[in-house]
């Protein structure tokens, strides 16, 4: 997609996506704690994107951008540049329709998210874990191969696939007081704006983000995107910055965005894993963290909480010991 191409996606994107990738998603469930629920004073509903086949919701989008191309381009594939979950469903997705896909990833993503992409069909060109490295390296893959890029959240298409979720976390809690998600690049947080604004305007927005990665949180506060080159945080889902489709949503919608220490996630993760019984990655946990540390902000409401993705290296869990 080329910029020129670039527009606001619409609620009608949204529901069109959601035909789009019907027979490609699962409608995951929603899972819920007593205890959770006692030690933060709300109901929270825990959406499990992480039960999608590739493990992560971004195959939501993914799949909207691979199966709305025409038969021309489809034959040319696509690319993008990710640092893990993005990857895996544009390879999952592109493996469905049988075309192509080549990604570029940062040297220092997980194994098992490059494990994803392989076994999907992806290939695999390294960069440095930088922005800068990523986009550099990414315009030598595009050049040479001809793919279609499907960034991976400033793409209508990818925005408009993302909204699905909200659309089904609604119809499945029979509304929601407020709904949390993690943010990097957005483009969870601008598909839950988009779907929410229309279908349910009353509930809030509200984006969670890591201490050590927080340039969304100091972009809210600024008026104006603050991008970070290269921030390191065991959440590393969520390691880019803004951009302009989804700073729109964000500057527009988010009611508002709070922050959690690399300890506050890890803890928020381990509670998710003894009592919902369920492998979340670190993005997916910075939501209950900040459940956790805001209980003000929350108690009494009922709160539904994204789980992004379950794409851990199980080998090399954030609380283990490292040598």
């Amino acid at each position: 997609m080329k910029d020129a191409d670039m527009h606001i996606p619409t609620y009608q994107d949204m529901l069109d996506a959601e035909e789009r990738i019907r027979p490609h998603i699962r409608r995951t469930p929603i899972r819920h704690s007593d205890y959770l629920d006692e030690l933060t004073g709300a109901q929270l509903f825990f959406k499990c994107e992480n039960f999608q086949e590739p493990g992560a919701f971004k195959v939501r989008g993914a799949a909207n951008a691979v199966f709305g191309l025409d038969d021309e381009q489809a034959r040319k594939g696509v690319a993008t540049h990710s640092s893990g979950n993005h990857a895996s469903c544009l390879s999952y997705a592109a493996m469905r329709r049988g075309i192509p896909c080549n990604v570029v990833m940062p040297r220092t993503a997980p194994q098992a998210k490059k494990g994803t992409v392989r076994r999907f069909g992806g290939v695999i060109t390294e960069c440095d874990p930088s922005t800068t490295s990523r986009e550099a390296t990414f315009a030598q893959v595009q050049a040479a191969t001809g793919g279609d890029f499907v960034h991976p959240y400033n793409d209508p298409r990818v925005i408009a696939g993302q909204g699905t979720c909200s659309k089904e976390f609604i119809e499945q809690t029979d509304g929601l007081d407020m709904v949390v998600a993690p943010i990097g690049g957005g483009g969870m947080i601008s598909g839950t704006c988009l779907t929410l604004a229309t279908l349910a305007p009353e509930t809030q927005v509200i984006a969670a983000e890591p201490e050590q990665a927080n340039d969304a949180y100091r972009s809210f506060k600024a008026g104006y995107i603050i991008a970070d080159d290269a921030p390191k945080t065991i959440a590393d889902g969520l390691l880019v910055p803004l951009k302009d489709l989804t700073w729109h949503f964000v500057s527009n919608h988010v009611s508002q965005i709070h922050t959690a220490s690399e300890q506050e996630i890890i803890d928020a993760m381990k509670l998710v894993w003894k009592h919902l019984r369920i492998v979340m990655e670190p993005s997916s946990a910075v939501p209950l963290a900040i459940v956790l540390k805001n209980p003000d902000a929350f108690r009494g409401k009922r709160v539904g909480l994204i789980v992004t993705g379950g794409n851990v290296d199980l080998d090399r869990l954030p609380w283990t010991p490292t040598t």
